[in-house]
């Protein structure tokens, strides 16, 4: 690679694939028929794969390539291949070659390598046959596995029925061949590989051994819990050790400490090693092609004030070349990372845009129902449960149903396309699916009926998955027969679906972004230096929210000097126009066109846009425990690091300091984990032991969940002496004050120490409770005003925590910082900027698409009574004179289709297209059926 940003010139190696693309169909002939047979590295070499084959079963594009195995390529032995394609698609001759592009900018989405544990002897992992990796266990339990998600042991084909997981496989390990970080990931994917391996086997007997539960991501405490709670489910706070396979059943043997019966040896059918996260590979030879730095594990060397950033300019990183990291970071990052391309890269944007263009509509309105059913596997979702073949034969009974078929992933693209073929093929002129929910993937599915030239409100989908295979997982039977019933409502439906049209509405350029912390003024310069309008509104006098107490970082960032760059940029750039002690009193309007009314000390302004970003924070719990706000001695860390940086003596020329973790939160009012608040406090640790090396300073922790690189600090901490004593909930540590044996005044604190299990006293000058973060005072406010959910934990509620993490359910409204849930700094500042790059997706369209299925009104019906005025909460409804009357009349702009207007109606009069009193009772006709 050669160049500078915006001028990159980058060159390829396309490797061949020795079958032609265009001509491949995906029949997989040619794999049939090849006669090489080796292990098939997808499945972790658990089964046999062919010299030519498909990757994998969703791979894009799905066309087959051949492989170094192949006898040809070795020994030019063997053309089978090439004789049995119809598509005459294989060439053999392909050769290697070489691709030059010029590029604005890099994004590096490397990816990670999960850790070998063959580096290390004492696992055992390819020496005992009923050792496996984690994600040699990821296959087994897939529908696409070695096995068609059959959970087997490679020693005898059984079913495992008392499986061990060990955890930090290769993470938080100052070994050789080990990693000193925690790889972020592993606590909660054991979690739910023990989750689905209970639906496989309701008897089975599962145990995790850990060090400490890292369930730090936003709802993973109930999951944790959830896990908790199955039966015949243990989790052990255990060091182990393999120790031996007894030879005659290939059973393993797991050796582990428990506080009171020492050491035990226990014997378990199959031990599943959850193995950590590891630098993609060749990453070194990477870093020096692309020019760019590492840091000391060997991700990418990034800047804390924005993540997305690498050492050269016009480069940028996403997803876990950043470092350890879970799947909604990753998404975010992503998105991040196009938004700072976009910054750099702005005006070239629509260049090279195409439109696209669908086939014509073909009019069937006049025609007979003719309906084509698509079943769908969902991988092992479904099809464990359900008997998707069976619920196809019964789909080609039903009236009108002139197709079916199963597919494995109906969402996949060759699948997807195998639809629009078939409903083009077979003179189809309605499309059920009968898959998962409409939430996600309708808007695929309705895409896929239209590229088949009919209206794309002549699909329906039949939700057999949340409404049957995941809720009736032990009732296998009666599941197939519920799915059947659901694909019979569904037919009968699509029997009455009728075209519609939908709108085009004009977008307003600006953004509104409520909020003045680091996520809202992240987000804001990042959207203004894409050249569109920002309305910064912030509740308090100053920006800058709850970042204005902060000082530093683990890593060492200076806040405050980040904070001051962020406000003078804001101030200064003429888009973005600030409103402080500022409050929203309305919210109106739809995706792309609001009108949001601003009462500030200019007075009330009408702002109109096209977006709004939430960016509200969070606030931080005040302690009821602990004597806080009885003895000015208790503190909250955001406290404690006030007296620091102002060096008061009470606290930096302190004797002796404890911490006490999980205030106010991992209980039954917060059962939530608050994630940043063992990171501050190794933070305030380091920085009071770097002051004051002779402090005693004392942890009291349930679970420490450095995650990530900040393990590295946390074992700082340790080596420099800061204690570590672990307590349980129910045997929470007490304060009360007292005098040390010297008479000095102090705080008692008295905590059981498990490990020696004894109770212990500490005499403690200061003490430090890591206080919980909850949601800002305005949530349910915000929420209401813009119309969007909130979570059981009343943060703001996503619309999907892996697929849309940065937006709402309500279109045209997205989420950023700590208003999501709690994070660190340079995690805010990342989902500042992918929310930023989710809003130019919508600011850089002239127009939006509104749904046809909305509400209209049979004005010889209505006598204008106005429930549906004060039912509709979009402000869809109002009410025009006709020959005197009062009649309602729908803004089609406006409606959302929720119907609520329809069903308050007292005469009927309010009909919601798509979902028609006929379409509806049609169902309940065919569920009575």
């Amino acid at each position: 690679m050669e160049g500078e940003a915006g001028d990159f010139k980058v060159t390829l190696t396309k490797k061949p694939r020795y079958i032609i693309e265009e001509k491949c169909t995906g029949c997989t002939t040619c794999v049939e028929y090849c006669p090489v047979q080796y292990p098939d590295q997808f499945n972790q070499d658990i089964s046999q794969n062919k010299a030519v084959h498909i990757y994998f079963a969703q791979a894009i594009p799905l066309v087959a390539y051949i492989d170094e195995s192949c006898l040809y390529l070795k020994e030019k032995k063997c053309l089978i291949c090439e004789s049995v394609c119809q598509a005459d698609a294989i060439d053999l001759n392909q050769t290697a070659e070489k691709v030059e592009i010029n590029v604005g900018a890099v994004i590096l989405s490397l990816g990670i390598e999960p850790f070998d544990p063959r580096v290390r002897e004492e696992y055992r992992y390819g020496e005992f046959e009923n050792v496996v990796t984690s994600m040699d266990y990821e296959r087994l339990l897939c529908a696409t596995g070695p096995y068609e998600g059959e959970i087997l042991r490679a020693s005898d084909k059984k079913h495992p029925h008392k499986i061990a997981w060990i955890q930090c496989v290769g993470s938080r390990q100052v070994i050789p061949g080990g990693n000193s970080y925690c790889s972020a990931v592993c606590c909660t994917y054991a979690q739910k590989q023990v989750i689905l391996t209970k639906d496989h086997d309701a008897d089975a007997e599962c145990t995790i051994f850990h060090n400490d539960i890292r369930s730090y991501g936003k709802d993973f405490e109930r999951y944790f819990q959830r896990t908790e709670e199955l039966p015949g489910m243990r989790f052990i706070r255990s060091y182990t050790s393999i120790a031996r396979e007894n030879p005659e059943t290939k059973n393993v043997a797991v050796r582990y400490s428990t506080p009171d019966d020492g050491v035990k040896e226990e014997e378990f059918d199959m031990v599943v090693l959850s193995v950590g996260l590891n630098p993609p590979a060749d990453y070194e030879k990477l870093a020096e092609i692309f020019g760019i730095e590492l840091e000391s594990h060997g991700f990418c060397k990034i800047n804390s004030s924005n993540p997305m950033e690498t050492t050269r300019p016009g480069i940028f990183v996403s997803g876990t070349f950043q470092g350890p990291t879970d799947i909604p970071e990753s998404v975010f990052t992503a998105s991040a990372a196009g938004a700072q391309c976009g910054e750099l890269l702005d005006y070239r944007r629509g260049n090279l845009t195409k439109e696209r263009i669908y086939p014509p509509e073909r009019d069937v309105s006049q025609e007979e129902p003719r309906i084509g059913v698509f079943v769908c596997h969902c991988g092992a979702n479904i099809g464990r449960i359900v008997d998707v073949p069976s619920a196809v034969e019964y789909a080609l009974t039903l009236p009108n149903v002139v197709y079916a078929q199963e597919q494995l992933f109906s969402c996949a693209t060759n699948s997807a396309q195998e639809i629009t073929d078939m409903t083009k093929e077979k003179g189809l002129n309605r499309v059920v699916v009968a898959a998962c929910s409409p939430r996600t993937l309708e808007p695929l599915f309705r895409d896929t009926v239209r590229e088949a030239g009919i209206n794309q409100y002549y699909y329906d989908m039949a939700n057999i998955r949340e409404h049957n295979s995941w809720v009736h997982s032990k009732e296998k039977e009666d599941a197939t027969q519920k799915a059947k019933d659901i694909i019979r409502m569904s037919v009968a439906r699509a029997s009455l679906l009728e075209p519609l049209q939908e709108y085009d509405l004009p977008v307003n350029k600006a953004a509104l972004v409520v909020g003045g912390g680091i996520a809202g003024m992240t987000c804001a310069l990042s959207i203004v230096s894409q050249g569109h309008e920002v309305y910064l509104v912030e509740k308090d006098a100053d920006l800058g929210g709850t970042a204005r107490r902060i000082h530093y970082t683990l890593d060492g960032m200076d806040v405050q000097a980040h904070l001051h760059d962020l406000i003078e940029k804001v101030y200064q750039h003429p888009l973005v126009h600030v409103y402080t002690d500022a409050k929203i009193t309305d919210a109106a309007g739809y995706v792309g066109n609001f009108v949001t009314k601003v009462e500030s000390e200019r007075g009330i302004t009408e702002i109109e846009h096209g977006a709004a970003v939430i960016a509200i924070g969070a606030d931080v719990y005040e302690p009821t425990e602990y004597l806080y706000g009885e003895d000015d001695r208790v503190l909250t860390h955001l406290e404690l690091e006030d007296h620091i940086v102002r060096e008061e003596e009470k606290v930096v020329k302190a004797e002796s300091l404890v911490m006490i973790q999980c205030v106010g939160c991992r209980n039954e009012e917060r059962n939530y984990c608050s994630r940043i608040c063992c990171g501050v406090s190794i933070k305030n640790a380091l920085k009071l032991k770097e002051i004051n090396p002779d402090m005693d300073i004392y942890i009291l922790f349930r679970d420490m969940r450095t995650y990530g690189f900040s393990e590295d600090y946390y074992r700082e901490a340790a080596d420099k002496g800061v204690r570590f004593i672990r307590y349980e909930p129910e045997d929470e540590p007490q304060v009360e004050p007292g005098e040390s044996e010297e008479g000095r005044p102090v705080l008692k604190v008295t905590a059981t120490d498990y490990i020696l299990g004894q109770k212990l006293e500490i005499d403690a000058d200061i003490i430090a409770l890591a206080a919980a973060v909850i949601p800002s005072a305005g949530t349910k406010e915000v929420a209401g005003l813009f119309k969007v959910t909130l979570s059981p934990d009343e943060f703001f509620k996503e619309a999907h925590a892996k697929l849309k993490p940065v937006e709402f359910a309500a279109d045209g409204v997205y989420l950023c910082g700590m208003a999501q849930y709690p994070k660190q700094i340079p995690e805010t500042i990342s989902q500042a900027y992918g929310a930023a790059g989710r809003v130019l997706t919508l600011l850089s369209h002239d127009t939006v698409v509104a749904s046809g299925s909305i509400c209209e009104v049979d004005e010889k019906k209505c006598m204008g009574c106005g429930a549906c005025l004060s039912a509709c909460t979009y402000g869809a409804i109002e009410f025009r004179e006709v020959k005197k009357d009062k009649k309602a009349v729908v803004n089609p702009v406006l409606c959302k289709g929720d119907g609520l207007c329809n069903v308050k109606c007292p005469t009927g009069a309010i009909s919601l297209k798509h979902f028609t009193d006929e379409e509806i009772l049609s169902q309940i006709d065919a569920a009575a059926a």
